[in-house]
């Protein structure tokens, strides 16, 4: 029998796990490209042979999305695979169309097809869209797991950017792992606040033998899914966090509409910014898609360090990357927390330097704030090169990762701090289950 060619389209992560779980060692495919969009410097790369399998020798080449229709013509592909995430059905379907109009097959595949099956209990945090407030939530389950004396292991959704084959398994329980590894701003946004409240963080490629090794030092697996992907991992209790700002997209995202139906627990946050009646108008919706699901309201309270910087300033925001880019929030709570102090905001689009210029061009709906990109040392470097460029009183930085200890920042500076509040009850900690 001759093989299904396929093609997976993705972005350095939901790909990569679906290639391992589904794809390798499977005669039954050819595996023929992966497809790369939205981060950078991962195309013209190849998965590497040491992770494809015995049925990939030279390892698997990683093409530009615009190439497909091409692609599936060239290479006479049966299905493409759809695999990344935070993304609109609208834009879901448009590649649907590409595919099926150059003649293959379209596949979504299930949380059932690509869920590992963990011999600890598993709880998994997600969200509908990136920024809604799931990290702070994540944080919060942690501490209660410990507070129930669990030891507890968190594994983070895939940010493999680096060399595929030394991030095969990643385990992180100190600042200085991050250093060593040369994370990137996007993983140490995602790392640091676990590390600083003592939990061990375990990321990289191969998910499967990410696990085993998880297993072994934790009575409970917490995974902090990000991109607003399903867990990559069987969850015995899904806790999924919407957001009030964005309503509806509960319901046209891909795959947080598959998120809501699934959860056991839906956090509304931003309860306190949001207004009552989009809050109810949420609630209704989520209730219509899945009414089994406990509701927690919460609020994500700011607090800067340095106030007296920024009351009355003019101010250079940086807020969370993912948040203000493929999240679609032209801001973040580094601008709530400016504007709740009477600041002006020194815009620094007309400073951005390289491939920063590119991300507002790419991102039109982004306001006068400066995503924190760092997918590489060069990134990392464009962004000091613009942050000294903007002319600004103080420079407020609204990122989980104190940008300071990778950026010498010479303006007066202040960290903004949101966590997790719940406001009445049921509350996660009334609803986690004690395992």
């Amino acid at each position: 029998m001759s093989k299904t060619k396929v093609i997976i389209m993705g972005a350095a992560g939901r790909d990569f796990h679906n290639f391992n779980v589904v794809f390798r060692d499977n005669d039954a495919y050819e595996v023929v490209a992966f497809t790369a969009t939205q981060i950078p410097g991962i195309v013209g790369r190849r998965y590497p042979a040491e992770l494809a399998g015995r049925l990939y020798p030279n390892g698997i080449p990683i093409e530009p999305e615009e190439r497909l229709p091409h692609l599936v013509r060239e290479k006479n592909v049966d299905r493409v695979v759809f695999a990344y995430s935070d993304v609109s059905h609208q834009h879901v379907m448009e590649r649907a169309a590409l595919a099926a109009a150059a003649g293959a097959d379209f596949w979504l595949l299930s949380p059932r097809s690509t869920q590992l099956v963990a011999k600890k209990p598993v709880v998994a945090v997600c969200a509908v869209r990136t920024g809604a407030g799931k990290s702070q939530t994540t944080r919060r389950v942690a501490q209660i797991l410990h507070e129930q004396g669990k030891r507890v292991a968190v594994v983070r959704h895939p940010m493999p950017y680096g060399d595929l084959v030394r991030q095969k398994v990643q385990r992180f329980a100190s600042f200085e792992d991050l250093d060593r590894a040369e994370c990137t701003i996007e993983e140490r946004e995602e790392y640091e606040p676990h590390i600083q409240e003592g939990f061990v963080v375990y990321a990289g490629v191969d998910y499967g033998a990410i696990l085993r090794q998880a297993e072994a030092e934790a009575d409970v697996i917490l995974w902090d899914g990000g991109n607003n992907d399903f867990p990559f991992f069987r969850p015995d209790f899904l806790i999924v966090v919407a957001d009030p700002l964005r309503v509806g997209h509960e319901n046209t995202y891909w795959p947080g509409s598959v998120l809501v139906r699934q959860a056991a627990v839906i956090v509304i946050n931003k309860v306190d910014t949001a207004g009552i009646e989009p809050v109810e108008r949420l609630r209704a919706s989520l209730s219509s898609l899945n009414p089994r699901a406990k509701v927690v309201e919460a609020a994500s309270p700011i607090t800067l360090d340095a106030p007296e910087l920024v009351a009355g300033r003019r101010v250079l925001v940086i807020e969370d990357g993912p948040t203000v880019t493929h999240g679609e929030m032209p801001f973040g709570a580094g601008a709530v927390a400016a504007r709740k102090l009477g600041a002006t905001f020194a815009d620094p689009r007309p400073h951005a330097q390289g491939s920063l210029g590119d991300v507002y061009k790419a991102y039109p709906h982004l306001g006068p704030v400066l995503p924190a990109m760092g997918y590489g040392k060069k990134q990392i470097e464009e962004l000091a090169q613009t942050i000294a460029r903007v002319p600004c009183d103080a420079v407020v930085i609204a990122t989980p990762v104190d940008l300071r200890r990778l950026i010498a920042i010479e303006k007066p500076s202040t960290r903004v701090r949101y966590d997790l509040q719940e406001i009445g009850h049921p509350t996660v900690a009334d609803l986690l289950p004690r395992f």
